[in-house]
C-alpha cells in the first residue's frame, strides 16, 4: 500500500470510495440520509483546494483509503478517514491518520465523529486521541469531538 497526495483526477473515484465505505456508518442509523453519502463532486473538489486529501493505493493502482484535512487558527481538522471496507482492519486507518499528522507536525489535530461509531472512536484513542466534548445533533445523532495535541 502506497499513501501519497491525491490529484484532482483522483476525486471521482475517491467518492465512489466514500459511497461504500461509509455505507457502515449508514447502516448504524438505518438510513442512507448521511452527509457522507450526499456529499457532490463539486463539494469535494471544494476540499480539495480548500485543505488536503491523501490517498491509499494497492498494488493494482486502486484507492483503497483517503483522508482529508484542512488548517485554521493552528488546528488541522481531519475529515473523511475511510477505508475500503475489503481493507479494514488491517492499519490502514492509522496508516492514513498517522500520514497526514506527519504532514502537519507541532500542530493540534481535532476530529469528530458519531457517538455510536465505537470502532472509529477505538481507532482514534489508539492513535492518542481524547475525547474533549460531545455535540447532540438530534435525538438519533451526538458527535463526539476528538484532540491530539
Amino acid at each position: 500500500m502506497k499513501i501519497c497526495k491525491a490529484f484532482k483526477e483522483d476525486l471521482d473515484e475517491i467518492l465512489k470510495l466514500q459511497y461504500l465505505a461509509y455505507q457502515s456508518e449508514a447502516k448504524l442509523f438505518k438510513t442512507q440520509d448521511i452527509p457522507p453519502l450526499e456529499q457532490t463532486l463539486e463539494e469535494v473538489e471544494h476540499e480539495y483546494n480548500t485543505g488536503g486529501i491523501l490517498k491509499m493505493v494497492a498494488e493494482d493502482g486502486t484507492i483503497i483509503g483517503s483522508v482529508r484535512a484542512y488548517v485554521e487558527n493552528g488546528t488541522v481538522y481531519i475529515g473523511k478517514l475511510m477505508v475500503h471496507p475489503k481493507y479494514r482492519c488491517l492499519g490502514n486507518g492509522t496508516a492514513l491518520l498517522k500520514a497526514i499528522e506527519e504532514l502537519h507536525p507541532n500542530k493540534r489535530f481535532e476530529l469528530f465523529t458519531s457517538t455510536r461509531s465505537v470502532d472509529n472512536i477505538r481507532l482514534y484513542e489508539k492513535c492518542g486521541y481524547k475525547i474533549f466534548g460531545q455535540k447532540e445533533v438530534t435525538d438519533e445523532l451526538t458527535f463526539v469531538y476528538m484532540e491530539k495535541c
